[in-house]
């Protein structure tokens, strides 16, 4: 892995706010899991994993926190030994939040100030239970001072879902209906930055930067730079970290 294997976000944070976007470049897995994956729960070969995360490790100050993501809605405050949920945050310097993705949504977050940080793992099951608004709430910061990255995930285009799951948003907020593309009574397209957008301004955030279009930040159709578990099924994990610098 080298600097230019790696995505630095581009958005006002604070200049002692540091975050990092790893892609699929740069690391010792084989395929299907080439080449930087970092999730150890995808079946890859252990050694090339942490093989991939001593690499990454080169670029941090500390070892990231990596949860055991479940598609929930539980929000860790770091450090912690306990790392059972889909989002995380702190105030410590040197802590790092992270999460691992290969289609959903990772959101980073800080405030103007530069005290806190949090990342987010957002697949559709978490953005409708409150992954979002549960990690606001804990963070315990006026949304207005909130600033908040989109990373690299499923776009409009290739994120295919049922009525059903359509339905359940739109119950939620009757919003929500211009997240989907109808491709027949039935099947439907998910605009999930959409979705995260609609949340996080209902939560009162409006200071939102990446995932536009013209950063070709779709995991579906980037197959070079990003892994799919839409696309390729059996896949690694891309992370997105967050960090406050000492």
């Amino acid at each position: 892995m080298m600097m230019s294997d790696y995505i630095i976000p581009d958005w006002p944070a604070p200049l002692n706010i540091k975050s990092l976007q790893t892609t699929r470049i740069g690391g010792q897995s084989k395929t299907p899991y080439e080449s930087f994956n970092l999730a150890m729960h995808v079946n890859d070969d252990i050694d090339s994993v942490n093989f991939n995360r001593d690499l990454l490790n080169q670029y941090l100050p500390t070892k990231p926190y990596w949860l055991n993501q479940t598609h929930s809605n539980y929000v860790i405050h770091l450090p912690s030994a306990k790392l059972d949920g889909d989002a995380s945050y702190t105030k410590e310097k040197n802590i790092i939040c992270g999460v691992l993705t290969a289609d959903c949504l990772p959101l980073l977050m800080t405030n103007k100030k530069g005290t806190i940080v949090a990342s987010i793992h957002a697949g559709w099951r978490g953005l409708l239970n409150g992954i979002i608004e549960n990690t606001i709430y804990k963070m315990e910061i006026s949304s207005n001072e909130l600033l908040v990255w989109l990373g690299p995930a499923i776009s409009l285009n290739f994120f295919e879902v049922g009525v059903d799951v359509k339905d359940k948003f739109c119950k939620k907020n009757h919003e929500a209906e211009k997240a989907f593309k109808a491709i027949d009574d039935q099947k439907w397209l998910a605009d999930i930055y959409a979705l995260a957008k609609l949340r996080l301004n209902l939560c009162g955030v409006d200071q939102i930067y990446g995932g536009s279009v013209a950063e070709n930040y779709c995991t579906y159709e980037n197959e070079s730079l990003y892994f799919s578990y839409r696309r390729d099924g059996i896949t690694g994990r891309m992370a997105s970290l967050i960090w406050i610098e000492a």
